[in-house]
């Protein structure tokens, strides 16, 4: 990020652009995921400033009505199938493009974060992953049992909890009998053939001990 990044006026800007276009429930979500983004990245010796700003930001776009989720991102590539059938998907994406285009967010690796956190990305690097997990995992998501091993997963090996966030996505969308898009099981497929290097995944052993 170029302009004001890490100052508190920067983050009072973003946050009151949100409150003009989010519901409180989803602006309380949305600081939950820049909490848990900070948290893991501290845990996992990533940078926590950049793990903050695209949990502030990832949710940019999740507001906006399907037709301009649609038109954005035709505006940048071919749409496929499932994206026009499920525009909502698109929200990551177009809130990558807001971020770089709104509040003039340079860094690859934030606008990366923000694009990938709602279906992953194969060989997506850690910040992504920990905005990704963080997005799924965050305090307000719920308490039921299988979250909170999650959430417990995600401070002791990232590539594992990028496939049970995965999981969780899908059994999601199979209850309901909903698509699925090929980009959330290439993401589980890709974690599972292909962890994160060992010194990330286990970094909580040196860390704190383990958990």
């Amino acid at each position: 990020m170029t302009r004001a990044m890490g100052t508190q006026l920067g983050r009072e800007e973003v946050l009151a652009w949100l409150q003009e276009r989010v519901s409180p429930p989803r602006l309380r979500h949305i600081l939950g995921v820049e909490g848990m983004a900070r948290q893991l990245a501290a845990h996992y010796g990533l940078d926590e400033q950049k793990a903050a700003w695209a949990g502030l930001m990832h949710d940019l776009a999740k507001a906006f009505p399907p037709e301009q989720l649609l038109q954005r991102v035709a505006q940048e590539r071919e749409l496929d199938e499932i994206e026009r059938a499920e525009p909502h998907i698109l929200h990551a994406e177009v809130g990558s493009l807001v971020a770089r285009e709104q509040f003039q967010v340079q860094d690859p690796e934030i606008l990366a974060a923000i694009a990938n956190h709602t279906l992953g990305q194969p060989s997506m690097d850690p910040l992504s992953c920990v905005v990704f997990v963080a997005d799924a995992l965050e305090p307000n998501r719920g308490n039921s049992p299988e979250l909170e091993r999650l959430r417990q997963m995600a401070f002791v090996d990232l590539s594992k909890t990028v496939v049970g966030v995965c999981d969780l996505s899908l059994k999601f969308l199979l209850d309901r009998n909903q698509v699925v898009h090929p980009r959330t099981l290439m993401t589980r497929n890709h974690f599972l053939l292909h962890p994160l290097e060992k010194a990330v995944s286990q970094v909580s052993s040196v860390v704190s001990g383990g958990f």
